[in-house]
């Protein structure tokens, strides 16, 4: 049978840096492919070339074994290619059905059929086992409700290859099980589907090949069925992974932030908690349970109906994020690009923005030296894959932002810090890194809370966790007590909450 696309010995570089070197990409009909690597191995920007946002140096393209010319989005269009970017392209102002049928506005002539559109639209989202109401504006979407219109704009086309960048990290285990579904019934029709994900249990759940990149060449193509996840993470990194998750016994002292019956309309629904020093404290759930909503509410990017927050015992009248910064408490939110770094800014600049009191002198000058010194000593502690400090955040890797985030934390010194899906969109490699920042930060005292949709991860690292519902908290397990099931069955309310 000939390849669906194959992508032969593409090369990129991007003002003398060199993002692609020789890769070679082969993908079936009816074939879900795996491409992993780690940040920065050159992954977005091969699937870049493929959908024609940005044009190849050297290299060849063919679609069912002859030559194409990719040299915008239109022409990938035009071949059937689709993909769906791990960082959304909807435009928030427009309905849902205006979103799924964006690439087809005006194909009809000078007047719109609003009706049909709508309802084509709601079949097409509804076809994915999902329900939600096409008139409504795609900015007031959640994060997964953007992500399923995502999903339902690509297939509204005619697609023959559908890429798909880290498309589980904003959905919670229901949603990510009815993606999977859509995915299989894709590979029946013979679409070819190219999955990046930095989650290697996916990878043997649906993958049947799989693709790593290492420094932007391709190290090797398997068949999943023939190897194993120690083989995947050997080829990624070079090197053997002991453990995702290293050994850390803390010393826990006394209560440094409290929660008490919180309330935030009718997502937050009495929610109490507290974490002490040094402590790791988890927060699992489904999408839509409440989590994220908890923690910014905590952080004052939402104004609370009722409750209390208490720092040190005493009780804090936070009126924005701003104030909690202020009293000691940092947050890396779930969206980076949108609440989490300056996209225009440098990395300089993005890890200054919380610390600007202790590099600057008299009538606020900024000390150059001493700004690039703290700048320079983060980027070697998170390993930032950046040319130097003075590149711009955006032109860096969903990882390397990622990374930025943390580093304008520990920037800070804070006594809490709120992560909200620390790991997400980030490299095994990387993720190791991040746990172990984590772990000394509790060693030095402060209080983390940290909300992840992954389970592994939250039992990895956490001392206690919370599992919230319906805008309530379950239950809570001590670490003796953790298992997947029963984060699961707390999520899912099959269990009694645990008081």
């Amino acid at each position: 049978m000939m390849h669906r696309v194959e992508l032969s010995n593409i090369s990129k570089s991007f003002g003398g840096v060199t993002a692609l070197k020789s890769v070679t990409l082969k993908v079936m009909p009816g074939e879900i492919h795996a491409l992993i690597g780690e940040n920065g191995a050159g992954k977005s920007t091969l699937m870049k070339i493929l959908s024609g946002a940005c044009t190849k140096d050297t290299g060849e393209i063919f679609m069912d074994g002859a030559e194409v010319h990719i040299r915008n989005t239109r022409d990938s269009k035009k071949l059937g290619i689709g993909i769906i970017y791990q960082e959304f392209s909807l435009v928030p102002e427009l309905s849902v059905a205006e979103n799924v049928f964006l690439n087809q506005l005006g194909e009809t002539g000078m007047w719109m059929k609003w009706g049909k559109m709508k309802k084509q639209a709601e079949e097409i989202i509804h076809s994915l086992g999902f329900s939600i109401n096409p008139a409504l504006r795609a900015g007031d979407l959640s994060t997964a409700g953007q992500q399923i219109v995502e999903i339902a704009k690509a297939l509204s086309e005619n697609v023959k290859v559908l890429i798909l960048d880290e498309p589980s990290a904003v959905l919670g285990p229901q949603e990510i099980q009815k993606l999977f579904a859509i995915l299989a019934r894709l590979r029946k029709e013979g679409v070819a589907i190219i999955y990046i994900t930095h989650h290697l249990g996916e990878i043997f759940q649906i993958a049947d090949r799989v693709t790593v990149l290492k420094d932007g060449t391709s190290v090797e193509s398997l068949r999943v069925d023939e190897t194993d996840r120690d083989s995947i993470i050997k080829l990624m990194l070079g090197r053997t992974l002991e453990a995702m998750y290293p050994a850390h016994d803390p010393v826990i002292g006394e209560e440094v932030l409290k929660a008490d019956d919180i309330y935030l309309a009718d997502k937050v629904k009495g929610v109490s908690f507290a974490v002490n020093s040094g402590e790791i404290v988890g927060i699992a759930g489904l999408v839509g349970s409440g989590r994220s909503e908890t923690v910014r509410t905590i952080f004052a990017a939402e104004r609370r109906n009722s409750g209390k927050i208490l720092l040190h015992g005493k009780e804090m009248r936070l009126q924005s994020p701003r104030n909690a910064v202020e009293k000691g408490i940092g947050m890396v939110p779930e969206d980076r690009k949108q609440h989490g770094v300056i996209l225009s800014l440098t990395v300089k600049q993005n890890i200054s923005l919380t610390g600007m009191k202790g590099i600057s002198g008299w009538f606020g000058f900024i000390h150059a030296r001493k700004e690039r010194d703290i700048a320079m000593e983060l980027i070697g502690k998170l390993a930032i894959r950046t040319k130097d400090e003075n590149q711009a955040v955006a032109t860096l890797s969903g990882g390397n932002q990622q990374k930025v985030v943390l580093a304008k934390w520990l920037n800070r010194n804070c006594s809490v810090l709120i992560v909200d899906e620390p790991t997400r969109g980030v490299d095994v490699g990387a993720k190791v890194e991040i746990y172990r920042l984590l772990h000394e930060l509790s060693d030095k005292g402060v209080a983390i809370i940290v909300v992840s949709s992954e389970s592994s991860e939250l039992i990895g690292i956490c001392n206690r966790i919370l599992v919230m519902r319906n805008g309530r908290i379950q239950g809570e397990l001590a670490k003796k007590d953790f298992s997947e099931e029963g984060l699961l069955r707390l999520s899912i309310g099959a269990t009694e909450a645990i008081k």
